[in-house]
């Protein structure tokens, strides 16, 4: 299987929908995408939508923290919002959740950022 990115701004955010499978195959795509929006763009924020993605590995986690840690010496936050269970699991082990808040879907990952739609 694949993988889809979808980049959407909404006012200083940008949501970021992930479908399919976020691995070493994939990652380049993903880490070039969201940095090039993130650099390009007047986004301050980022909410990471994973409603639809079904696999990740450890490339994955990387290419997450690694947009994490851009956000945030820019001064911005990242969430996340409707991660399947398995890889809920993943961010709970590596310890993401420490630093990623989780929320159930994206208006209440956008109001906890304090962007309402």
């Amino acid at each position: 299987m694949s993988l889809q990115v979808e980049l959407e701004q909404h006012r200083n955010v940008l949501i970021v929908r992930l479908r399919g499978e976020l691995d070493h195959h994939t990652a380049d795509i993903v880490r070039f995408k969201m940095e090039d929006a993130i650099l390009r763009g007047r986004c301050e924020h980022v909410v990471l939508s994973l409603k639809e993605l079904q696999f990740m590995d450890s490339s994955g986690l990387g290419v997450i923290l690694g947009r994490y840690k851009l956000v945030k010496s820019r001064g911005g936050k990242m969430v996340v919002c409707d991660a399947q269970a398995s890889v809920k699991r993943l961010f709970e082990l590596s310890g993401l959740f420490k630093i990623l808040s989780l929320h159930e879907s994206e208006r209440s990952a956008l109001a906890s950022l304090e962007v309402v739609s």
